[in-house]
């Protein structure tokens, strides 16, 4: 009894230790950005357009907060309005980079030990504008800081991702219509 317990206790073990790292990578096209400079990449970003998956469904008025929390550790607090339901919602994760702090490439977790591809592709020199993909081609975010984005990023944006191999006729485009979000500071 005690050795099908030890070797099913390993199982899992090995089990979880290779979805944790499995859903660490990008796609094969794609490279993350180098010399990031996460100091500049901190503060509020707003969801432009995105490829919708069960936990957004429903949601406008997305923004993103990244700080670092008293450990040095990237917080991330996401929040956006459910049209359907007519209340916020906020999910606070945290984030790793995973080959140094000068490459675009970490992983976010919002799940306790369960953490995702979150890869900055593009940002344009002024970080004002971001390219962020997933693990695979499931996963895309336009991102902005404020709530609109110029024609020429867009272009530049749905390029990059199309060569990756994104299809970008499924962007949902995130409607920012209120400023009544209670978990973010606006100016």
């Amino acid at each position: 009894m005690k050795i099908k317990n030890k070797t099913l206790l390993i199982v899992v073990c090995v089990g979880l230790l290779i979805l944790s790292n499995s859903c660490s990578s990008i796609p094969k096209k794609a490279e993350a950005v180098q010399n990031f400079e996460v100091d500049r990449y901190l503060g509020t970003w707003y969801e432009i357009a995105r490829l919708d998956f069960r936990f957004e469904k429903n949601l406008d008025n997305v923004s993103a907060n990244y700080s670092f929390d008293k450990k040095e550790n990237i917080v991330v607090s996401n929040s956006g309005f459910n049209e359907d339901k007519q209340v916020w919602k906020q999910a606070i994760g945290k984030a790793k980079f995973r080959d140094g702090k000068q490459i675009g490439k970490l992983k976010v977790s919002f799940f306790g030990p369960f953490y995702a591809g979150y890869n900055v592709i593009a940002l344009d020199e002024n970080y004002q504008y971001a390219l962020v993909i997933g693990k695979n081609l499931n996963y895309l975010w336009i991102l902005s800081r404020t709530k609109d984005i110029p024609e020429n990023i867009k272009t530049n944006f749905f390029a990059l991702a199309s060569e990756i191999g994104y299809d970008i006729s499924n962007l949902v485009w995130v409607e920012h219509n209120r400023n009544d979000n209670p978990f973010l500071n606006e100016k």
